[in-house]
């Protein structure tokens, strides 16, 4: 049989102090009731001595706050989201909010389940990087007065806070970087997804060609973690287009696949196709030559997320905040010709 967990009623019990004060020294709210430090030192030295830890569940029920934040991110293995979560929960950790957090693998139907599991869990708000479809959840969390913050992308019709970082811009940018250094059979490696991350990538990529009035090469790949069928689709490309000189790839784990077949083919970076990858990974520092990559600025996203999360939870009246943050192109070998 289990032992009874201690409950605050049986700490005031054992102190000869009511309940509600023992609430106010375990919520932080001594001060602002006037408890004695002596009070307060005593309750804090009994909990501690009998391990006491409060039900959030419970409070969550009594004050309305759980001082929980559920975070749905795509793929917590991948180092962009896991360095997200990671900052997020620092400073969330900071101002006495604990993170709940999960992996979609862009599946909507375990995105949906997951929402169900944040709300059964009365987390206080929701930082999301949505998966494909997701606009009915979103706008029903809204609807529902919940605190809802997007990031990484976000749905063009959705009045929801979002942070991103500048997407097209810097598609246009590394694209316009290949035609400075030479190159005029731009590829560019992406995923089929609609999400609005990977759609204004492929606007620069776009746009900067058609202003260079160049021909665009588009590939699209369906979102899979399977490695197999990544590096087949990206060989069966660069078999049909040997003219290609230079590739853009959306994603990190694309040009991870790419580098793989490049090599396997026999082609030579930058000499016989430059690369370029979107958001950067220790590996492109490591590679021979080392890979120029659009690197996302970790550490200003996941602070901007975190702070709208935490005046949207502290102020009711906060205007809607939706943020583009500058990536930085950094020039490596694997994008100039020698």
């Amino acid at each position: 049989m289990k032992n009874k967990k201690t409950s605050i009623s049986d700490i005031a019990k054992k102190l000869s102090v009511s309940p509600t004060t023992v609430s106010f020294v375990l919520n932080g709210k001594s001060k602002e009731k006037r408890v004695s430090e002596t009070v307060v030192s005593k309750v804090k030295k009994y909990v501690e001595k009998v391990g006491y830890r409060p039900n959030t569940f419970a409070r969550g029920l009594r004050t309305g706050q759980s001082k929980i934040i559920g975070l749905m991110i795509e793929d917590i293995s991948n180092p962009f989201f896991a360095s997200v979560a990671k900052l997020i929960e620092d400073r969330a950790y900071e101002d006495g909010y604990k993170i709940m957090y999960c992996s979609t693998h862009n599946n909507k139907a375990k995105a949906r389940a997951l929402i169900r599991m944040f709300k059964d869990c009365r987390v206080d708000g929701f930082i999301i990087a949505p998966a494909d479809g997701m606009e009915d959840e979103i706008k029903k969390l809204l609807n529902q007065k919940e605190k809802v913050v997007l990031f990484d992308r976000y749905f063009k019709d959705i009045p929801a806070d979002y942070i991103v970082v500048d997407n097209e811009k810097s598609s246009d940018r590394a694209t316009s970087h290949f035609v400075a250094n030479g190159f005029k059979n731009i590829a560019f490696i992406t995923t089929a997804s609609k999400q609005s991350q990977m759609t204004d990538r492929l606007a620069g990529y776009t746009k900067a060609l058609k202003r260079n009035k160049l021909n665009p090469l588009v590939r699209k790949i369906r979102y899979t973690e399977d490695h197999d069928i990544l590096d087949s689709e990206i060989e069966k490309f660069l078999c049909e287009n040997p003219q290609i000189d230079a590739i853009l790839f959306s994603t990190n784990y694309l040009a991870i696949n790419g580098l793989e077949m490049i090599r396997k083919l026999g082609y030579s970076i930058p000499n016989d196709i430059a690369v370029i990858a979107f958001d950067d990974h220790i590996l492109f520092q490591l590679y021979n030559p080392p890979i120029t990559s659009i690197t996302q600025p970790v550490q200003q996203l996941s602070e901007c997320i975190i702070d709208t999360m935490l005046r949207k939870l502290t102020n009711k009246k906060i205007r809607q905040q939706q943020i583009e943050v500058p990536t930085t192109l950094v020039l490596r070998q694997s994008s100039q010709r020698k």
